[in-house]
């Protein structure tokens, strides 16, 4: 996942965050991999709830899976969670030159 601007990267952090599970699962994923059923166990959401985060994160390029005999094991992939940190860094760093910037109304 490469992003090349600032709406990438707050689309970015939407697919991390912008729900609370799916932000809970990416903190939990931040810590171990884990199957689908560690996650209900840890979260407490249903199948299919679980299963639609992980498609969005998958999607998104931040989620990976691995096949383990009849389980599928996920892991959240550092690189994309990098690449967004760098972007969020890069925002913030423009926001920092904005504090001196205002544009005059007419």
């Amino acid at each position: 996942m490469l992003m090349s601007d600032e709406r990438s990267a707050e689309e970015s952090v939407v697919k991390l965050f912008g729900d609370p599970l799916r932000a809970r699962i990416v903190r939990l994923l931040a810590s171990e991999q884990m199957c689908t059923c560690h996650l209900i166990e840890e979260t407490g959401a249903r199948q299919p709830t679980i299963s639609h985060h992980l498609k969005v994160l998958r999607e998104a390029g931040l989620v990976e899976a691995e096949p383990q005999g009849r389980f599928t094991y996920y892991r959240l992939r550092p690189e994309a969670v990098a690449a967004v940190a760098r972007d969020l860094d890069g925002l913030a760093a423009r926001a920092e030159r904005a504090q001196r910037v205002r544009r005059p109304c007419d």
